[in-house]
């Protein structure tokens, strides 16, 4: 099956681009949700987590939690990469299983992290979410609630945008408003069926 890779740094408006896609009958595998789904409570990613750091990622409920867990690997490259090492792997799986069971004309995982993590393995076409890095900053700023500097730090642990560009296949111009976003997932959703098409 056609798999087409969706990505863009923070606040580029990926959500919006797969809301899009999903409007028009199309399967979007979610990686956030992968990720979310092995870090479970009763999984064994979350138990070598907690060892890992300390009792203290873990929310009352047994969660993990997340922003804690953010600042401790964000500013520590080393941490970081101990914890990819062990997420990839099974992020990767719980993709495929998804992937594997989509009934659409063809497939759509939406990935922030699809460059870096290697997710761009798993797809056919890479497809870009871009816009302005201040316009970024301002439109993570207004839905995260997050100062400028904390989601600039995030955009610095993303791939800069020139290098994110440099690997899509498609790019959606999100600089405008959703109607502009909507026009061209249109056109690429022709396209996507067209080369179901002649190819698949």
């Amino acid at each position: 099956m056609l798999t087409i890779g969706l990505t863009g740094g923070i606040g580029s408006g990926k959500s919006a681009a797969a809301s899009c896609f999903r409007a028009l009958g199309i399967n979007v595998v979610d990686a956030d949700w992968a990720a979310r789904v092995v870090v479970q409570p009763g999984q064994p990613a979350l138990a070598k987590i907690a060892e890992h750091f300390g009792a203290d990622v873990l929310l009352e409920n047994g969660e993990l939690d997340r922003a804690k867990l953010r600042g401790l690997v964000f500013d520590n490259a080393n941490e970081r990469s101990w914890l990819e090492g062990l997420l990839h792997p099974l992020i990767r799986e719980e993709i495929l299983r998804a992937l594997a069971a989509s009934q659409s004309a063809y497939a759509i995982l939406e990935s922030p992290l699809l460059i870096e993590s290697g997710q761009y393995k798993l797809v056919d076409r890479i497809c870009v979410v871009d816009l302005p890095e201040e316009q970024q900053v301002a439109r993570a700023g207004a839905r995260d609630r997050s100062d400028a500097e904390q989601i600039r730090k995030i955009m610095a642990a993303q791939l800069p945008r020139q290098q994110r560009l440099e690997k899509a296949d498609d790019v959606l111009d999100n600089s405008g408003d959703l109607a502009s976003l909507e026009a061209q997932v249109e056109a690429l959703h022709q396209l996507y069926l067209q080369l179901v098409e002649e190819n698949y």
